[in-house]
């Protein structure tokens, strides 16, 4: 609605993103060095430079590209698109060798390919230029997720979403004022530019919003809850755009290969919780009224990287897969791999027999 032309025209895409950065850059300073909410981690150069640098270049580039998509194809087709996130996410892990080729993960990547081939083919207000942005958005996201977990996981940093906004959000509004000033200000002209400040703050609260609310949601639910919920979220996005945007129409097309798309990654959603649960050590028996809360914090660090990384099969029992939830594009969010203090005095009552 704030980039359309034909409702607020604010056609400025990194501009708009570059807001989201630096307003939750500035909070989350606050948050920490004023307010200190949290503690800052011990951040060196060589860690900034080797993990938090390449993460953040990824992370405005997945903006940047999905964002600009929104001024060429509509919201229910970016959606369906999207679609592709486990796809390229599994390409991407292959080839990083943080997964391994599966025969049952090539023929869910095959029907979800297939489907949004369809839905495409379909599409009433089809354009190239957009499709490009979208998936070079996709295909970025997914090469940063791959990123955090290589890097973050050979350094050993943990952070939690407040701190990784503190980090990440600085950096990625450096590397969009590159094509920014590129691409965006020889064609702003201030007496053009509809400038509302109650529009640009709620949309910036908006994007820090998300970022803390998956935090809630992960500490506090499951993965199966987060992937049906992520499922649910994307129908009720597609329809609530074909009513908020009379232009967004779709077609039966649309409909059918969404659908085929939808079932591969509800497959892919399967496997992966399966395989999560299959590497749990058998040895990590706790009381049932423990277990639950317990096991959600343990494994709070495969949620807090987005949707769909593979972790390493092989590096042991407990870590599990680092794609156990969504997670939509403005959510910069590393792990953070911490039992709650509630969790740890159950944990050492129990073992003392209190």
């Amino acid at each position: 609605w704030v980039l359309s032309p034909k409702y607020f025209n604010f056609p400025l895409p990194i501009t708009l993103t570059m807001i989201h950065m630096g307003f939750s850059g500035a909070v989350t300073f606050f948050l920490v060095r004023v307010f200190k909410v949290v503690t800052p981690v011990k951040m060196t150069f060589e860690i900034y430079a080797t993990c938090v640098i390449p993460i953040s270049a990824f992370f405005a580039s997945s903006l940047w590209f999905g964002n600009t998509a929104y001024l060429h194809i509509s919201v229910a087709f970016i959606q369906m698109l999207k679609a592709l996130m486990p796809v390229a996410t599994f390409l991407m892990a292959v080839m990083c060798g943080t997964d391994k080729a599966r025969c049952d993960m090539f023929f869910n990547m095959l029907l979800v390919s297939v489907g949004v081939v369809i839905s495409s083919y379909g599409e009433i207000h089809f354009n190239v230029v957009g499709t490009v942005y979208q998936v070079t958005g996709i295909f970025a996201e997914a090469l940063r997720l791959v990123l955090t977990q290589v890097l973050l996981q050979k350094k050993g940093l943990s952070l939690n979403p407040i701190t990784s906004l503190y980090y990440i959000a600085p950096c990625s509004f450096v590397f969009l004022s590159v094509p920014w000033y590129l691409l965006e200000k020889p064609v702003m002209e201030v007496s053009q530019i509809q400038f509302n400040f109650w529009i640009f703050f709620s949309n910036a609260l908006c994007a820090l919003a998300l970022n803390f609310s998956i935090f809630l949601v992960v500490g506090r639910t499951g993965a199966v809850t987060i992937r049906v919920a992520g499922v649910l979220k994307d129908w009720i996005l597609i329809a609530l755009s074909t009513v908020i945007f009379p232009e967004s129409t779709i077609t039966w097309l649309n409909i059918i290969g969404y659908a085929i798309a939808l079932c591969g990654v509800v497959m892919y959603n399967y496997i992966k919780v399966k395989d999560f649960r299959a590497s749990q050590s058998p040895d990590e028996i706790i009381p049932d009224r423990i277990t639950k809360d317990w096991k959600f914090e343990k494994r709070s660090s495969d949620f807090y990287v987005p949707d769909n990384v593979s972790s390493n099969r092989g590096s042991g029992g407990g870590n599990g897969s680092l794609s156990d939830m969504k997670i939509d594009e403005e959510a910069p969010l590393i792990s953070s791999s911490r039992v709650s203090h509630i969790g740890r005095m159950q944990l050492a009552n129990h073992a003392t027999g209190k």
